[in-house]
């Protein structure tokens, strides 16, 4: 049987927060009595170009090729995709079958996560990239943020090391990584080291938040 006195506490601490919630909503709605029409047209207004930029951006990255999960046919189309897109999933593969699970799990996210490219490239057949950016190891995915490698998911050892993985479990690894947005979410930096990929300094920025 619990503590009496653990059971007041308890109470005591429920009745408190349920007073702090009841407050802060009353405060709410205090101040949405004192809007008038003027502030209520401001916050529409507010709103309405807040969504009108929402629009231009998924429009301008769906011209992209956000959205889709795509094949990179050569190394110079890699650092044109790089460069054009601030945020960019880019699978390295060869046709075997760890590489078609990632494709499974790229396609998935791919049309969910709109603010991000994602694309896939043929390593054998890119060996001064391949070579650029170490890549050993297939399936791997370079993590890319204004033009440069900022992380890697190296096979599926950080996915439980089995290809049975979920996709949200991607879609939290990528998360952490800042390389997709998850709603709601604050992810951790990576501290990944950092490698280039520009093949010349450029200021271009083409979908800045």
């Amino acid at each position: 049987m619990a503590n009496p006195n653990l059971q007041d506490i308890i109470e005591k601490q429920v009745l408190t927060v349920a007073k702090a919630v009841e407050d802060k909503i009353d405060e709410e709605i205090s101040a949405l009595d004192r809007l008038d029409l003027d502030d209520i047209e401001a916050l529409r207004e507010r709103r309405l170009q807040q969504m009108k930029r929402m629009a231009e951006k998924r429009s301008r990255w769906i011209s992209l090729g956000h959205g889709e999960y795509t094949e990179i046919p050569s190394e110079k189309d890699f650092f044109s995709a790089v460069k054009a897109s601030d945020r960019v999933v880019c699978h390295f593969y060869r046709d075997n079958w760890p590489c078609k699970v990632m494709d499974k799990h790229m396609s998935i996210l791919a049309k969910q996560h709109i603010e991000t490219r994602f694309v896939k490239i043929h390593a054998e057949k890119s060996p001064f990239l391949a070579d650029k950016l170490k890549i050993a190891v297939l399936p791997t995915l370079a993590l890319i943020k204004n033009a440069k490698v900022d992380d890697y998911v190296v096979g599926f050892d950080e996915l439980g090391g089995t290809d049975e993985f979920n996709t949200e479990d991607m879609e939290e690894r990528l998360a952490k990584a800042q390389v997709i947005f998850l709603e709601g979410e604050s992810s951790s930096k990576s501290s990944a080291q950092t490698r280039s990929v520009r093949q010349s300094e450029s200021n271009d920025s083409s979908d800045s938040d």
